[in-house]
């Protein structure tokens, strides 16, 4: 598991990145859909 390869380092970093992209994303629509419910009200 300890591959330090230039590769490998980039290839975990970049998976890190689609990682937290995709939670921020999460995050907003959850907002968003929260913010329409608020409205609707």
């Amino acid at each position: 598991m300890g591959d330090k390869s230039p590769k490998s380092v980039q290839k975990q970093a970049s998976q890190k990145q689609a990682k937290s992209a995709k939670a921020d994303q999460k995050k907003k629509q959850d907002v968003a859909s929260k913010q329409v419910v608020l409205k609707k009200k």
